[in-house]
């Protein structure tokens, strides 16, 4: 509800915003007088929340930036070992060295073989267990649960499942590390630790 105030009432309040020390809040229906109105320096200072804040931490960045280069990674493993002519996906922006030579070894057996692998990969609880950004090449080491139970090895042609181990592990642990190259953030090893999660 709008509360309406009469020429005294204004006065009042006019005189009251005039003579504060903040002369935020003061409002009324009435028009507005032609005097400027007076301030102090407080007045001009900016409210607490438009103020800038704590910039970043540079290692939390780096972190933040490197999980996501590797979730990303895995997305395009997926569609790697999906595709029968071993070409799918855009692996190189996201894995060099060591991790991107495994899968492209991993995907030329898989041709040879005639196997693809659909479904998902689920990267779960992806930590950084460090960052080291005051090295030539910042890297970042990321821990993670790797869940591959819903990814299915089939024969490229007929569509039907390959008999694998029974053994094989379809959750595990899995220790990467990733590097900021020039050109961005890269996997350049991704190693399973051997163990369940």
């Amino acid at each position: 509800m709008i509360r309406t105030f009469n020429r005294q009432q204004f006065r009042k309040i006019a005189l009251a915003c005039a003579t504060a020390v903040l002369a935020v809040g003061c409002t009324s229906n009435e028009p507005a007088s032609s005097k400027p109105p007076v301030t102090t320096p407080a007045a001009t200072t900016a409210p607490e929340s438009t103020q800038s804040e704590t910039p970043a931490d540079p290692a939390e960045t780096a972190k933040k930036e490197a999980i996501a280069t590797y979730l990303s990674y895995w997305k395009e493993v997926e569609k790697r070992y999906a595709d029968k002519t071993d070409k799918a996906g855009d692996l190189k922006k996201y894995a060099a060295a060591a991790a991107l030579a495994q899968v492209e070894k991993d995907t030329e057996r898989m041709r040879k073989r005639n196997t693809v692998a659909l479904g998902t990969v689920t990267v779960g609880n992806p930590a950084a267990a460090s960052a080291d950004i005051n090295r030539k090449i910042p890297n970042v080491i990321i821990s993670s649960c790797l869940d591959i139970s819903q990814w299915q090895v089939l024969n490229a042609d007929t569509k039907k499942p390959v008999t694998l181990p029974k053994e094989r592990l379809l959750r595990y642990v899995i220790k990467a590390t990733v590097e900021k190259w020039p050109e961005g953030w890269r996997v350049i090893r991704d190693e399973p630790q051997g163990k369940k999660c």
